[in-house]
């Protein structure tokens, strides 16, 4: 194994090297899909993560897979160009990093804004890259690294449902599910046996929101980035520089662990298998008294006119919740449907915005849980043997945040290992 893998595996050398050689001191597959340059600036804080440890992977695809905002695969390319104008001090270090240009052939466009309610619509050059690179002839299995939303995961698996053995999925999910309910929705019904980490809460013991002005929170920056190359110079662009990295525990993981076992802990955190993903229809308006799990996957119908069948689909309605508004559209039967996973434990009201009087106006309340996934559901769906989401154990919680001391309590231990690379382009 290569020293510079070494390196990012310091603080579990031992346990790792065994783990290595079972592997045949092979690096990891990764594919990562990202919503960079979307409405979230901490997608860019990660791809410097990503860049400056670029030798502890075999990197195969970089997807733009923006939900929102102006995202697009040209934000990758220019961070790699800074990561460009770094380069030699970086290789001067270390030799395995990969180059810039390699890393700009894996640059590939996804999707851009959300699927259909059906969760999937066309193909794209970053879920056709999916494709070729799952299909790929290797004993390893290609892990997905999700930063966003699971749109062209879903349509991958939707053109070739043959890759679901073939790929291992770690997904930010969280308010990414919220916005991407609708492809989630589609992959959890229909492939219920693919691989898949779905860390709603656990990512967040990576990010500070701590204004204290010591060297893992506020003073990070100036300690350890400020001078320090082009990349360093741009980092100070997001969030004012404090490290927020909401995404970054995805690489984490394939850092530090074992990446096969999510039950073992690891920078990206530990986890436990869930056997339903909770789902609620509500073929009534909720009140007060109505409590759904949060992250979970709410549905909501309603009554109306009979449309013709090609009309299955189309937007009648705007369901606004939360003081955003999402497309509610014709199910068929005279039913209108919209879904939606809420983020964080609330109280939430919507109200339905409609040309169609049946519809127009309609309005309900809801508690969102503290747990997920809670109690089981009448119409939850089944999973299969290797669906692993955030630990359940109330002393594993941050506040509201399940499971965020998995991660958090590497978090002094990550920074430190980065404030390294970050000296070495000073």
């Amino acid at each position: 194994m290569k020293k510079s893998y070494f390196f990012c595996l310091s603080f579990f050398m031992i346990s790792l090297f065994a783990y290595a050689q079972q592997e045949n001191s092979q690096k990891f597959r990764i594919l990562v899909s990202t919503d960079i340059g979307g409405t979230d600036p901490d997608d860019n804080q990660s791809m410097a993560h990503l860049l400056m440890y670029s030798d502890c992977f075999d990197i195969e695809g970089l997807v733009s897979s923006p939900s929102f905002g102006k995202g697009s695969k040209e934000e990758i390319l220019r961070m790699i160009d800074l990561y460009e104008k770094d380069f030699e001090k970086l290789r001067g270090k270390n030799q395995d990093l990969m180059k810039p240009a390699e890393l700009r052939k894996l640059c590939k466009q996804g999707r851009q804004g959300l699927a259909s309610y059906k969760g999937y619509t066309q193909s794209t050059e970053g879920s056709e890259w999916i494709i070729r690179c799952a299909r790929r002839k290797s004993d390893r299995p290609l892990y997905i690294l999700v930063w966003g939303t699971l749109e062209d995961v879903a349509q991958a698996l939707h053109d070739a449902p043959d890759i679901q053995s073939k790929i291992r999925v770690y997904w930010i999910g969280g308010p990414n599910k919220k916005w991407g309910v609708n492809s989630y929705a589609y992959i959890v019904e229909n492939f219920p046996d693919l691989w898949m980490i779905e860390n709603n809460a656990s990512y967040r013991g990576l990010i500070s929101n701590k204004k204290i002005n010591d060297e893992f929170n506020n003073g990070y920056y100036n300690k350890y980035i400020k001078g320090a190359g082009y990349l360093g110079a741009d980092f100070i662009n997001y969030y004012g520089g404090l490290v927020k990295m909401g995404d970054t525990p995805s690489l984490l993981y394939m850092m530090n662990g074992d990446p096969a076992n999510p039950y073992k802990e690891s920078w990206g955190g530990s986890f436990e298998k869930m056997t339903e993903s909770p789902r609620t229809i509500f073929t009534s308006n909720p009140t007060i008294k109505d409590t759904v799990a949060v992250y979970s996957v709410l549905e909501f119908h309603f009554n109306g006119p009979v449309q013709e069948k090609k009309s299955i689909g189309r937007k009648f309605f705007t369901f606004r919740i939360d003081r955003q508004d999402w497309d509610g559209v014709y199910l068929g039967n005279g039913i209108y449907g919209v879904r939606y996973a809420p983020k964080a434990p609330a109280v939430l009201n919507y109200e339905v915005i409609s040309e169609i009087k049946e519809l127009n106006g309609q309005k309900g309340v809801f508690v969102v849980g503290k747990v997920w996934p809670g109690n089981k559901t009448i119409n939850g769906y089944k999973l299969g043997q290797n669906w692993y989401t955030d630990k359940l154990a109330p002393e594993l919680f941050e506040g509201v945040w399940q499971g965020s001391k998995t991660v958090s309590k590497w978090r002094e231990k990550v920074l430190t290992d980065w404030a390294v690379r970050w000296g070495w382009l000073k």
